[in-house]
C-alpha cells in the first residue's frame, strides 16, 4: 500500500513523494512567451511536490493558442527555464517540461493572421478562450505531410532545448483536444492518408513524437498526458477504449516514464481498463479530493496522484493532504491575469494561522 509521502521510482530518476504538480496555464510569461522571475517564485512555492509538471508549453511561435503562455524554441527561453529548474531541484524536486501545439484551438489574431492548422478542416464548436471581444474559431487549415514532419522536427527540438535547461525529463500533451489529440480520436481526422483513418494511423504522429523525445532524453524521461474521456474543444471518438488502448500498449511496449491521465472516477472511467496495459508509472488527475487521491495510492489504481487548482490556491498543498488540513479556495478571476495576485499570495497555513 503506497502512502503520499513515500519515493517512487519514475523511469530513470526518483521523486520523493507521489504527490504531483498537475500542468497549469497560468499566462504569466509575457508576450515574448519567456519564463520571468515570477514564474520561478511560483514553481519553487509548490516544489513540496515530489514531481512537477510545467505549464504547457509551446513549440513554436505558430504552436500557441492563448496569449502570454511560455514557449521552449530558443535558447533565450531554455535559459529561462534553467532559472525554474534550479530553483525547483534546489528543494529536492523533479520537473518535466510539458510540450504543446494546439492545433485548431487558435485564432488567427493569436498568430499574426494565420489560420490554424489541424489533421483536417474542421471547425470546433466554441468560442477562443481569453480572447477578448469573445470570437468563434474558424476553419483550420489540413496540415500538408511536409508540415506533420516539420512539426515533429520541431517537438525534437523542444526536447533538446529542454535537456539544456535542465529539467529531468519532458511530457508530450496529447489531451485536452489540442493538436495531438486532434490527430488521435476519430472525430477531429478525416484524413485518408497514413495519418488517418485506423487507430494505428490516427496515433501516428503521437508516437512519432514519442520516439523523437526518447532519441533525446531516453524512455525513462518520457511521459504522455493522455485524457482517454475528455470531450474538451468539441472531442469525439467512436471508440475510445481502442484508440487509447492502442495508445497505452504502444507507450508500454517502449518502455515510456509515465502516463498521466486525466480523468475521474465514474462508472464509465476507462482507467480500470487501461491501467493493466501499462507497466511504467500512472499518474491519476481530474477531481481529486484529500480522500480520493489517499484512497486511489492505497488501493494501487495510480502510482502518484496530481492536483490543479487546490494546488494554485495551496502552495503548501502537501503539509494540508499529510495534515488534514483545510484548503484555500482558488479565486477562478485571476487565473490568467498579470502579475502576482492570484499566482504567487496565496498563503501557506502557518501564515493564515499567525
Amino acid at each position: 500500500m503506497a502512502e503520499l509521502n513515500s519515493a517512487l521510482r519514475v523511469g530513470d530518476f526518483t521523486i520523493k513523494n507521489r504527490l504531483v504538480l498537475a500542468p497549469l496555464t497560468r499566462a504569466r510569461s509575457g508576450a515574448e512567451r519567456i519564463p520571468n522571475d515570477l514564474m520561478v517564485e511560483y514553481y519553487q512555492q509548490r516544489a513540496n511536490a515530489g514531481l512537477i509538471i510545467t505549464e504547457a508549453t509551446v513549440i513554436s511561435p505558430k504552436a500557441a493558442g492563448y496569449a502570454n503562455t511560455p514557449g521552449l524554441w530558443s535558447q533565450e527561453q531554455a535559459q529561462a527555464w534553467h532559472k525554474i529548474v534550479d530553483a525547483v531541484h534546489a528543494q529536492g524536486s523533479k520537473i518535466v517540461v510539458q510540450l504543446w501545439h494546439v492545433g485548431r484551438i487558435s485564432h488567427p489574431d493569436l498568430l499574426d493572421g494565420d489560420i490554424p492548422v489541424a489533421p483536417s478542416a474542421i471547425q470546433p464548436a466554441g468560442e477562443v478562450s481569453l480572447l477578448r471581444p469573445k470570437r468563434p474559431f474558424v476553419t483550420p487549415r489540413a496540415l500538408s505531410h511536409e508540415e506533420i514532419q516539420e512539426i515533429v522536427a520541431q517537438y525534437k527540438n523542444a526536447a533538446e532545448l529542454a535537456k539544456a535547461a535542465g529539467f529531468d525529463g519532458v511530457e508530450l500533451h496529447a489531451a485536452n483536444g489540442y493538436l495531438i489529440d486532434q490527430f488521435l480520436q476519430s472525430g477531429t481526422n478525416q484524413r485518408n492518408d497514413e495519418y488517418g483513418g485506423s487507430v494505428e494511423n490516427r496515433a501516428r504522429l503521437l508516437l512519432q513524437v514519442v520516439d523523437a523525445f526518447i532519441e533525446v532524453w531516453g524512455a525513462g524521461r518520457v511521459g504522455v498526458h493522455l485524457a482517454p474521456r475528455g470531450d474538451s474543444h468539441d472531442m469525439t471518438d467512436e471508440n475510445p477504449l481502442a484508440t487509447f488502448g492502442y495508445v497505452v500498449e504502444q507507450l508500454d511496449q517502449r518502455q515510456v516514464g509515465f502516463i498521466f491521465t486525466r480523468e475521474y472516477e465514474a462508472e464509465d472511467s476507462l482507467m480500470p481498463a487501461l491501467r493493466p496495459k501499462f507497466n511504467g508509472v500512472w499518474i491519476a488527475n481530474e477531481k481529486l479530493t484529500p480522500a480520493s487521491a489517499k484512497r486511489i495510492l492505497a488501493t494501487e489504481q495510480a502510482d502518484a496522484v496530481s492536483f490543479g487548482l487546490a494546488y494554485i490556491a495551496n502552495p503548501d498543498l502537501l503539509d494540508r493532504l499529510e495534515h488534514d488540513l483545510p484548503l484555500n479556495q482558488v479565486n477562478f478571476q485571476t487565473l490568467y491575469a498579470a502579475g502576482a495576485e492570484g499566482y504567487t499570495d496565496y498563503p501557506a497555513f502557518e501564515k493564515l494561522e499567525a
